[in-house]
């Protein structure tokens, strides 16, 4: 069992940035992959991203390319999600998941794929 808790969220203006973290309190010799994902209001649960087991291989969707990045600190146990040139389409509940997994393929946009969730912290741009 590992629980996870999101922090970092608030309120921004178009243009600025924000950087989220996500704290997996775990087993110093259980290590996850780490996705991030997020849901407007009326909307469905979107994939934004994942981080392999040991940072070497990312993943993002195609709405946030170019604009987050995700990284994690092993020592912390902590994985980050830097979120520049936000917009008012990324305001959003933001929500970090977790899974025992070696394989980061498409398979984990599912927000159905993943084992683990931490409770979410909101995201708010205004324009």
């Amino acid at each position: 069992q590992v629980q996870l808790v999101e922090s970092g969220g608030g309120s921004v203006q178009a243009g600025g940035s924000l950087r989220l973290s996500c704290a997996l309190s775990a087993r110093s010799d259980e290590i996850y992959a780490v996705g991030w994902f997020r849901q407007a209001p009326g909307k469905e649960r979107e994939f934004v991203a994942v981080i392999s087991r040991y940072g070497g291989k990312t993943l993002y969707g195609d709405n946030v390319k170019g604009r987050f990045t995700v990284s994690r600190d092993k020592a912390k146990n902590t994985v980050y999600l830097q979120m520049n040139s936000l917009k008012s389409d990324d305001t959003a509940v933001y929500a970090c998941a977790a899974k025992d997994t070696l394989r980061i393929t498409a398979e984990l946009f599912s927000p159905t794929a993943w084992t683990f969730w931490g409770q979410g912290t909101q995201v708010t741009v205004s324009s």
